[in-house]
């Protein structure tokens, strides 16, 4: 099969992503999590340089899948997102771990490379909003995006909780109170929603890499020492369970696919509007 990923073409384009409800937030948060605990569980069990080797491979199956589809599949689309997940953290520790590159380095390098690629999908596409996802060329700028927030993510999660010194259950409650930001800005002062999106997509993975650090490391080193086998293990049951739910309900998906909207997005309970797209390049 060959994809164009120069292709512009929008005649009879889907959709390739869910549409944003509070089931979104949910499963990014359980990825972003499992990405971290996952991670750490196969750099720490294998050799890293083939652990990093396997979660590269990985990373591109699970792209390629993706990129296969013509609309919105849920078991592709959560695919991708938990392996970009797992990748992403193993890019963001390479640099400290293995060039030895400090963590304030590691997430103003990654702060460049995200901003970089909104920069050209915008100069591009003329649009951030990730309801506009409907071709090959806007997905590559979508996963270029998605990948540099997670290593961002990582490496600012790494910033607070070892080179300030929070910890990591300090870090989840600094996250937790940056990410509140984004969702006030939007539902109380109209904060333009692919800012409010984005902003909110990047504070997610600190969130949730803070909360399997907590859950999976030792005592001595502030966490409750479950294991990142154990805590990788459930965090896959319940995304599996959630993506398992939304294939059969098709609670998120998006509207160009089933010709309506669902109850969230009725009610606001999302952000990255078309709307908006074309007046900021958030």
């Amino acid at each position: 099969m060959r994809i164009d990923l120069l292709s512009t073409d929008r005649q009879h384009a889907f959709s390739k992503v869910p549409e944003i409800t509070a089931f979104f937030w949910i499963v990014k948060a359980l990825t972003t999590a499992m990405g971290e605990s996952t991670s750490d569980f196969f750099v720490h069990t294998l050799v890293p340089e083939i652990a990093v080797v396997l979660g590269g491979i990985a990373f591109c199956v699970a792209l390629y899948i993706q990129f296969s589809k013509d609309r919105y599949v849920p078991w592709a689309y959560w695919l991708a997102v938990a392996m970009v997940g797992v990748f992403g953290t193993m890019a963001a520790d390479v640099l400290h771990v293995g060039l030895g590159v400090p963590y304030i380095v590691s997430t103003v390098f990654y702060a460049i490379v995200l901003a970089v690629v909104f920069r050209a999908w915008y100069v591009t596409e003329g649009t951030l909003s990730i309801h506009s996802i409907t071709t090959p060329r806007r997905e590559l700028f979508y996963w270029a995006a998605v990948l540099a927030t997670f290593a961002l993510g990582t490496a600012a999660g790494d910033l607070t909780a070892v080179t300030l010194g929070l910890g990591y259950f300090g870090s989840i409650l600094l996250f937790v109170a940056i990410i509140a930001i984004p969702a006030i800005g939007y539902f109380r002062f109209g904060m333009n929603s692919i800012l409010a999106f984005w902003f909110a997509y990047v504070v997610t993975r600190p969130v949730g890499a803070s909360v399997a650090d907590w859950l999976a490391v030792s005592s001595a080193r502030g966490g409750l020492a479950l294991g990142t086998g154990p805590v990788s293990l459930v965090l896959a049951a319940a995304i599996a369970g959630f993506v398992y739910y939304l294939a059969r309900t098709g609670k998120d998906t998006p509207p160009d696919q089933d010709g309506q909207s669902h109850e969230f997005a009725d009610r606001g309970v999302y952000m990255g509007d078309d709307t908006q797209a074309e007046r900021s390049p958030a």
